[in-house]
């Protein structure tokens, strides 16, 4: 029965891909006279948009949307939709009135339809990175400031840590979210960070001198600014994005990066190398945390007849890799490997630390210069306390209950450049133990059964 349910949603997802892509392909063939190649489907929309870029002013409107269904595993089996539509808005200072090096940015989201990890899944790794709350919200709102002939900059705002911090170039392919936000921090942290749909106010340093790069910020460590057990998107303010809240604590993050280039033989310059960026991070927040007794059991877990306190202050530390690792001789086609890894203390958090790897191939194909494969694995490590309550769970009722550990994903995943303006993304997962072997709600003797997620994405750049 598993088996025609996953041949089912796998042919679903197939055919309209190639159908999408065939009458892409279509359109691209009736049009290719008057589309000139343009990287946005309105053009330059009559004018205007050159007309504002000729005053500092561009603009950017996405859609991005995906049908994800999981044939295995889970809460409940099914399918789900789910989209956001992008707006964003930015000002070059220098062209707009002379300023020099200054860049003013705003972006806002709408996100709309449903969530298959909330309603189905019930894993610690999500499998999309855009499953939010529905709301219409602001995102960011910064100002830059370029200094030290651009090598240093200075960024003051509400931003989103993800789209500068613990961040792998080779992982933006993929749609598991524990690729670009690990699941540590969305673990550990309030609301599981300043990140997609959340922002924090906050300032950043960014310096780069030759291979070496750094960049280090404080914000907000709570956007909703709720208690830790309780990050709702939609509390009091935060479901417009425009809560600044400033009462619970500090996030403080840095990041040292080292580039390198090798040269796969001596008698290749270094000019045509592999690449290669390795960084070393860390964050700090200094407000509370709930603590595991040295006995290995929560506060108050129930063994322990405390009401538990919370702990002021966590870590993290991290390290990332990106390494280009093959490169073809005159041609488009390379290959290059990630791995992320993360930890953290184990007293304070849920989960103690992540691992995010994987290979991709661009330009796969002849003729597909644009198109990336990817190939990804992750997992997410549980503290030892959970596993010892569970234990004492079980003990205490005297019932069978599951043991948490590990919970693992593999994705496979291709984005198909129908256009400079379309991306049809195929994508495949698999996330063993979800929830690092949680009970199932109906079974409570057994685990939640491993999950087959199966779904196609689109982007459109408007």
């Amino acid at each position: 029965m598993h088996f025609c349910r996953i041949l089912l949603l796998i042919s679903t997802v197939v055919l309209i891909s190639v159908s999408f892509a065939t009458s892409v392909q279509t359109v691209r063939a009736q049009t290719c006279d008057t589309d000139g190649g343009r990287a946005e489907l309105l053009g330059d929309m009559g004018g205007l948009r050159p007309f504002l870029s000729s005053h500092g002013i561009s603009f950017g409107l996405s859609e991005t949307d995906e049908a994800l269904g999981n044939a295995t595993g889970g809460l409940r089996r099914g399918v789900e939709y789910d989209g956001i539509t992008t707006m964003t808005l930015e000002l070059d200072t220098d062209k707009a009135f002379g300023w020099k090096g200054g860049d003013l940015f705003m972006s806002a989201l709408q996100i709309h339809g449903r969530n298959l990890g909330a309603d189905n899944l019930d894993s610690l790794q999500a499998a999309s990175n855009i499953e939010a709350d529905r709301t219409t919200r602001l995102w960011e709102l910064w100002f830059q400031q370029m200094f030290w002939n651009g090598k240093g900059s200075v960024k003051i705002g509400r931003q989103d840590l993800s789209e500068e911090f613990l961040v792998s170039r080779c992982c933006s392919i993929f749609m598991n979210s524990a690729m670009g936000w690990p699941a540590l921090p969305a673990a550990d942290l309030y609301a599981g960070g300043p990140v997609y749909p959340l922002s924090s106010l906050g300032m950043r340093l960014a310096l780069q001198s030759g291979r070496l790069s750094f960049q280090a910020g404080v914000f907000d460590d709570n956007p909703p600014g709720g208690p830790f057990d309780d990050d709702s998107q939609l509390r009091d303010g935060e479901a417009s994005g425009t809560r600044f809240n400033l009462t619970t604590g500090a996030l403080v993050i840095g990041e040292l990066g080292y580039a390198v280039e090798l040269s796969p033989d001596r008698e290749r310059s270094c000019k045509g190398g592999l690449q290669g960026l390795y960084k070393l991070g860390f964050w700090y927040d200094t407000g509370k945390f709930p603590q595991y007794d040295p006995a290995g059991l929560p506060e108050a877990g129930p063994a322990n007849e405390s009401t538990g306190f919370m702990h002021r202050g966590n870590f993290s530390l991290y390290g990332i890799a990106d390494q280009t690792v093959w490169r073809q001789s005159g041609g488009p086609r390379s290959a290059a490997v990630f791995t992320h890894v993360m930890g953290a203390p184990s007293d304070r958090n849920l989960v103690d630390w992540s691992l995010t790897t994987g290979v991709n191939v661009f330009a796969p194909f002849s003729g597909r210069d644009s198109d990336t494969f990817g190939l990804g694995y992750g997992f997410a490590h549980l503290i030892q306390e959970a596993a010892d309550f569970d234990g004492d769970t079980a003990f205490f009722t005297g019932a069978e209950y599951p043991v948490r550990g590990f919970e693992h994903f593999i994705e496979i995943t291709y984005q198909y450049q129908a256009t400079p303006w379309l991306i049809v993304q195929p994508d495949f997962q698999y996330i063993l133990q979800p929830r690092a072997g949680i009970s199932d709600p109906l079974h409570p003797s057994k685990e939640i059964g491993d999950e087959l997620i199966i779904g196609v994405r689109t982007v459109v750049k408007f």
